[in-house]
């Protein structure tokens, strides 16, 4: 029987009460599955600020470390926006990826089919269903690259260095050849002199990947190409700041942010898994957050670094059952039951 240790980032807001209903489903899942889970809890964004000063204390780098993978919540809010840049909540988030060499960020976007009809877009440009997977790279560029303020300005520089390019081209790529053997490489290679070293790099690695169809997107064209005709696209691959605002896009085509799961790898196997909506204090302690997009963060976290598809498959397919008939509030639809954070973790328990 397998055993793993998962170290639990609760972090701020709703994130808390979304990880418990995501522990539930696993510990479910687990069952089913014939292995174990072991947790662990540490501190990370206003909650280890609030605890010690600091928004990621060592100790919980060290945990991280020593566990096979990391579920987090969210972080940030309100209460800290006084606090400096380089001690906000999500400096806690930039500094342990950067601590744990988390630079494959993987960001799918799904429409379960229930869903549908929460899409913004119509159903003649989505089709039948719509699953892009976006592979940001996060670790590198401009939110990691030298900053400054002036009297009257400030600056951030974006910089890449081409092994930095090969190694999240490659994820792309293998991610490619699991599917179907389409990638797109987003840069902005007409006006940034880093992204033409980012297209140089990428057509080089695509020598190694012969049977991968590669082409080449300017970012605001693939902003636009996305609500226009997102069936084009199979694996994107982009950079970090490029990345970060095309996958939130994506989630919103898919219905709603509050269902988007993501991986953050590094080159073994642990990962850190979490949604990519935030923490949304607004509604903490009123039990109606939808906690869909943390399970089906489990989900990945069993497919990319427990080594357990099928628990993993077990999960979405629990997810899209559940989602017939029943919906938390961001998502609720006329003739719908509606279901609190916690319910909508028994729901998908009982379907697994």
């Amino acid at each position: 029987m397998a055993d793993y240790k998962i170290t639990l980032l609760k972090g701020d807001g709703i994130g808390p009460e979304i990880v418990n209903q995501a522990v539930k489903v696993l510990d479910k899942t687990a069952e089913k599955f014939n292995f174990t889970v072991e947790y662990d809890e540490a501190l990370l964004g206003g909650c280890a600020i609030d605890a010690t000063g600091v928004p990621l204390p060592e100790e919980t780098v060290a945990k991280c470390k020593a566990s096979d993978s990391v579920l987090l919540g969210a972080v940030g809010g309100p209460k800290w926006d006084t606090q400096p840049g380089n001690n906000r909540p999500e400096a806690g988030l930039l500094g342990i990826r950067g601590a744990l060499g988390l630079f494959a960020n993987l960001r799918p976007s799904v429409i379960f089919g229930p869903l549908k009809s929460a899409s913004p877009i119509k159903d003649e440009i989505i089709g039948d269903e719509m699953d892009i997977m976006i592979v940001r790279e996060l670790t590198g560029g401009i939110y990691f690259g030298e900053r400054g303020r002036g009297d009257d300005f400030a600056w951030d520089t974006e910089k890449y260095s081409v092994a930095e390019v090969e190694r999240i081209a490659r994820v792309a790529f293998d991610l490619a050849m699991k599917r179907n053997k389409k990638l797109t490489s987003v840069d902005k290679a007409n006006v940034l002199e880093s992204s033409r070293l980012w297209r140089e790099t990428v057509i080089k690695v695509s020598k190694d990947y012969p049977e991968v169809e590669l082409n080449h997107m300017y970012v605001d064209n693939c902003a636009m190409q996305l609500v226009r005709n997102p069936k084009q696209f199979d694996v994107i691959v982009t950079s970090n700041i490029f990345g970060d605002i095309l996958s939130d896009e994506a989630s919103m085509i898919a219905g709603s942010i509050g269902m988007l799961a993501s991986a953050s790898l590094s080159g073994g196997k642990l990962g850190l898994y979490e949604p990519i909506h935030g923490s949304a204090p607004d509604i903490a302690g009123k039990g109606i957050a939808n906690p869909l997009a943390t399970i089906l963060s489990v989900a990945m976290m069993l497919r990319y670094s427990l080594g357990q598809p099928e628990a993993a498959e077990a999960i979405e397919t629990a997810v899209s059952k559940v989602l017939v008939s029943n919906r938390t509030p961001d998502i609720y639809e006329e003739g719908m039951n509606k279901v609190s954070c916690e319910e909508m973790g028994d729901l998908v328990c009982a379907e697994i």
